[in-house]
């Protein structure tokens, strides 16, 4: 098995300490591929206060609406729009475990999942480019060594660092972070099934969306191009077809137990080289969170610096219900009215129970007392 190490990395970066606040230069990949996509700025607009915050994801949902790109008869009418919602919490005071992340000067935000998807996968990936290479360069001490390859790969699934290793072969997730094509491998091709897609034409195509709960964003393969109907007859996101058109391979991010997004707090500051010997260095923003607050509809009516309120009503439809993230449709509030009434119809229920109970007791003993 070959495999492809990711070493990319100058020795300076390597020397760093690596962790979620790490920087992403400009012309780094990440920051090209969101400048690529960023709508142009406001040269009067300031941002810099969004690096005073972290961000969090909260959950995400699905919207239904008309498809104005319509070309066939087979393409699809209805498609579904997936949105992402997040939160930036003051630095120093985001809660990792709490699904709401904080409970005061806070502001909450709305955007295409899409875009939110794509802007955090290319920056975990910076990141975890920079774990892999410190801990290769400092830990694995394979230089001397004649399989270095399969030495370095050793060292890192030992040390739980199995995602540092590219296996030949393997799906580039990066290219279906937004609904994208899918072809099954060559080996795939000359078997009797494929035999009968290929005269049913059928397509395939690869992206994200929501699960079900709204906390988690997963892979599946899909038979439109709009990404909204699922491949598998009986659910599972497409991920039983995949296996069965990849020579049975799993499909990535597609369990229940691991999902695209995570929601840990992410620092939103940029970390400057010099910073640690210029006091008065200006702090910037990572490229995560401009672009991603930037796109975003906004409610900041708690917030210290903004007060941006264009998607307050919509975000108020979809309130934060449980701790771990999961959010639902609808405002999320209990109808205090209708509650007081179950609790009254309830009572009265049992009382009544008990009331039969004692009739029907009381006339068994009559009947008995006559037979006597």
């Amino acid at each position: 098995m070959k495999f492809a190490i990711a070493l990319c990395l100058v020795a300076s970066a390597v020397a760093t300490s690596i962790g979620p606040e790490s920087s992403f230069p400009a012309d780094s990949k990440s920051g090209m591929n969101l400048l690529s996509k960023a709508r142009r700025l406001d040269e009067e607009a300031d941002y810099t206060f969004v690096a005073n915050y972290d961000i969090k994801f909260q959950g995400c949902h699905h919207v239904s609406q008309w498809n104005a790109e319509v070309d066939g008869e087979e393409d699809v009418r209805i498609e579904t729009k997936r949105l992402v919602r997040f939160r930036l919490c003051p630095s120093g005071y985001c809660s990792d475990e709490s699904g709401a992340g904080c409970k005061e000067g806070y502001g909450d935000y709305i955007v295409d999942m899409n875009e939110y998807v794509n802007a955090f996968m290319q920056m975990k990936e910076e990141y975890e480019e920079q774990k892999c290479n410190a801990y290769m360069e400092n830990y694995c001490n394979c230089d001397e060594v004649d399989d270095e390859e399969g030495c370095i790969s050793d060292c890192l699934y030992s040390a739980n660092m199995g995602y540092c290793v590219r296996e030949e072969g393997d799906l580039d997730i990066n290219e279906y972070l937004e609904c994208a094509q899918y072809d099954p491998p060559e080996a795939y091709y000359g078997n009797r099934r494929d035999r009968k897609l290929a005269q049913q034409e059928i397509e395939y195509f690869l992206g994200p969306y929501c699960a079900d709960q709204g906390g988690q964003i997963h892979m599946g393969l899909f038979e439109d191009d709009t990404c909204t109907n699922f491949a598998d007859e009986l659910g599972y996101g497409g991920a039983t077809t995949f296996s069965s058109i990849s020579n049975g391979k799993s499909l990535p991010y597609s369990s229940a137990s691991k999902s695209l997004v995570d929601s840990g707090c992410w620092s939103c500051k940029q970390v400057d080289e010099n910073a640690y010997y210029n006091a008065y260095a200006e702090e910037e923003v990572t490229e995560f969170c401009e672009m991603v607050y930037m796109e975003a509809g906004k409610c900041e009516t708690y917030l210290a610096y903004g007060y941006n309120e264009n998607a307050c009503t919509y975000l108020e439809g979809i309130k934060m219900t449980r701790k771990n993230g999961i959010i639902i449709s609808g405002t999320g509030s209990k109808n205090k009215v209708a509650g007081a009434f179950i609790g009254i119809f309830a009572v009265s229920f049992v009382l009544l129970g008990s009331y039969v109970y004692y009739l029907k007791s009381k006339l068994d003993r009559g009947r008995i007392h006559l037979s006597d």
